[in-house]
């Protein structure tokens, strides 16, 4: 990591916090064993931590925005900024959209150069790229096989510049390294 101190750290939920690489609804998500830890561990760094992810659910009202809010403020997280739009939506808050990145800046007085995302997608790591954000993509839920596709040259342009700052095993694995 940079000798910047890290103000925050932006999450994603499903595949990296727990569930698996396809949405699991609040009520039935559970976290990874050392989620809670990890979060634990950040808030204990002073460092803030906000949840950041696509929830296109919420569009076709399989789950509300608020589930989606309540269940990852109950998992520690300060602020949770959700895009519920679907793919065909083009919205222009979708990852790899950074706009909840650069909304949050705006809202928290957060430098994006001092921040990081941690993700298990090549989506969230085009995001932290377009933002200025620290890339950490962790092998859990998609990880391994977008891993794999940038490693089998798979991707093309942008998606081949978003190359992640650290690959880690899982949260606590990024979270040790952000913190170093």
């Amino acid at each position: 990591m940079s000798t910047h101190k890290i103000q925050a750290v932006f999450i994603d939920r499903d595949g990296t916090i727990g569930g698996s690489d396809q949405v699991v609804y609040p009520g039935v998500f559970e976290l990874f064993s050392s989620a809670k830890q990890s979060i634990d561990k950040l808030r204990n760094a002073g460092v803030s931590i906000y949840s950041f992810t696509n929830q296109p659910g919420i569009s076709r009202g399989e789950a509300s925005i608020n589930d989606f809010r309540d269940e990852l403020l109950s998992f520690g997280f300060d602020k949770v900024y959700i895009c519920p739009h679907q793919h065909e939506d083009r919205c222009s808050c979708r990852k790899p959209s950074p706009v909840l990145l650069t909304l949050a800046a705006q809202e928290n007085d957060l430098d994006l150069k001092n921040c990081a995302v941690i993700g298990d997608r090549w989506t969230d790591m085009i995001a932290a790229k377009r933002a200025g954000c620290t890339k950490v993509l962790v092998k859990t839920g998609s990880g391994e096989k977008d891993l794999a596709r940038y490693l089998n040259n798979q991707f093309f342009d942008e998606w081949l510049e978003a190359t992640p700052d650290y690959i880690a095993e899982d949260l606590l694995d990024a979270v040790n390294w952000l913190l170093k």
